[in-house]
């Protein structure tokens, strides 16, 4: 069933998203990333105290490819 829609403003779009109105079969973005964190990242929201006195973040990776993108069309 086709979708009715009004108007649309769009003020940004990242590099990696999707913007789609109405009717769709599939959606593939075609980003991806890799995130190395250490002890305290990611943390959100008021009154947080983190008491970290060392944190080193070590990787060794050796994975050439993680996860092929051939198919994300």
């Amino acid at each position: 069933m086709p979708a009715k829609v009004g108007v649309v403003k769009v003020i940004t779009l990242s590099s990696s998203s999707i913007f789609n109105i109405g009717d769709v079969y599939h959606m593939a973005p075609k980003a991806w990333a890799k995130t190395f964190a250490g002890g305290g990242s990611f943390n959100t929201g008021t009154g947080i105290k983190i008491d970290i006195n060392r944190s080193n973040t070590y990787v060794n990776d050796s994975e050439v490819v993680d996860q092929s993108s051939i198919n994300n069309a």
